[in-house]
């Protein structure tokens, strides 16, 4: 592997680090947020920054008006973007749209792409991704799955419950995982003004970062097309792992920049607060949580590096974007951790950034399959042999 970055890479990098500063971070106290994150109003304006920037929607290949970027490539851009909770909602590359994106050019019809990818792709649209149920529904076991589809005709009914759905307030449309009755699982799209999706609520969650935050999301007999399937009839879970694996690794490189920005707070903060006569970096309990998190910081780059190296080879890494994950969300979130600490009460009140990375980023140890999850995996491969 080559660590060192292209001259079209370096540019990108320069570009993108410094939107996030000159047009981003001045936006962080807009007050066309809360507790469910950017509104829609603060969304189309970051939108709008980012499209006059040419820095929209990078990942989508290049056909559909993107930069096409490589997954090297995104570590690179995602990382700059995340250095703001606003970074991905303005460059349209955050959760679940940019997996949805990424699965739609894979697997939708042209017809499909036409009408639900392109003004996703173009900003104009948000999406949101239903397989998660309440118990005893799916959750890390998608074999759980309860949500039914039922053909009838030249259509599909579709009845079902479906829960933490990031994104469904204000979406446009959604790409709905149900169970066929012979227990295979399908995709479907879906227009969500439709009267049978019904957004029972909003979950109060910790992150604030989604626009839209995370609703519970009912099927009450939603009549579908055959013609919005999207891919295969009973492939959904294979297609859940085309979109899953390159998703779990763009979180990675998105909140690494949230602990990077986290880390540069802190060792600022350390090295003007004064403490029993010497700069707070100079006790050795502050510098020692300030190496470490420069040792955790470089070990998350480094797996993030290794599994896109492995992705933009064609290889399916799995297996690398689930010991990615499990080391880049408990690194980076050691990170924001020991920098709330060193910042005292500042870490600890909106005094800061830091509070609010704090907080988003402790669900990303549970967002796309939970540490433990991902370890049970990787040992039953060991086991295999």
């Amino acid at each position: 592997m080559d660590f060192s970055l292209t001259p079209a890479q370096t540019d990108l990098q320069e570009r993108t680090r410094r939107f996030i500063a000159d047009e981003v971070i001045p936006m962080e106290n807009d007050p066309r947020q809360d507790a469910h994150g950017p509104s829609e109003a603060l969304r189309n304006d970051l939108v709008a920054r980012a499209r006059a920037h040419g820095l929209l929607t990078p990942h989508a290949s290049k056909e559909h008006g993107g930069l096409g970027l490589s997954h090297v490539d995104k570590a690179i851009v995602f990382e700059e973007a995340g250095y703001s909770p606003l970074g991905p909602v303005a460059l349209n590359i955050h959760a679940p749209d940019e997996g949805n994106i990424h699965l739609m050019e894979e697997v939708a019809t042209p017809a499909q792409k036409a009408r639900w990818l392109q003004p996703l792709i173009d900003g104009h649209i948000r999406s949101c991704f239903c397989m998660t149920e309440p118990p005893p529904g799916a959750g890390s076991d998608p074999s759980m799955m309860q949500t039914l589809a039922v053909q009838d005709g030249d259509h599909y009914v579709i009845t079902g419950r479906k829960w933490f759905i990031t994104g469904a307030t204000g979406a446009g449309f959604a790409i709905v995982m149900a169970r066929m009755e012979d227990g295979r699982a399908t995709m479907f799209l879906a227009d969500m003004d439709q009267p049978a999706i019904v957004i029972e609520r909003q979950i109060d969650a910790m992150d604030s970062c989604f626009t839209g935050g995370h609703g519970v999301v009912r099927f009450d007999g939603l009549r579908v097309p055959a013609d919005d399937v999207l891919g295969a009839v009973g492939e959904g879970f294979r297609y859940a792992q085309v979109r899953l694996a390159p998703a779990r690794l763009t979180h990675c490189m998105r909140w690494l920049g949230q602990a990077r920005r986290a880390h540069e707070v802190a060792s600022d903060y350390a090295r003007q607060r004064q403490a029993f006569g010497q700069p707070l970096v100079e006790h050795e309990g502050v510098g020692f949580m300030l190496a470490d998190n420069e040792m955790d910081l470089h070990t998350a780059r480094l797996a993030i590096w290794h599994c896109a190296w492995v992705l933009d080879q064609g290889g399916k890494g799995r297996h690398e974007s689930s010991m990615a994950k499990v080391m880049c969300s408990e690194a980076e979130w050691r990170v924001v951790d020991r920098s709330v600490q060193i910042l005292g009460a500042s870490g600890v009140s909106g005094e800061s950034i830091v509070a609010r990375i704090f907080k988003d980023m402790r669900a990303f140890r549970v967002y796309d399959g939970p540490s433990e999850v991902h370890r049970w995996s990787m040992a039953k491969r060991i086991a295999r042999g």
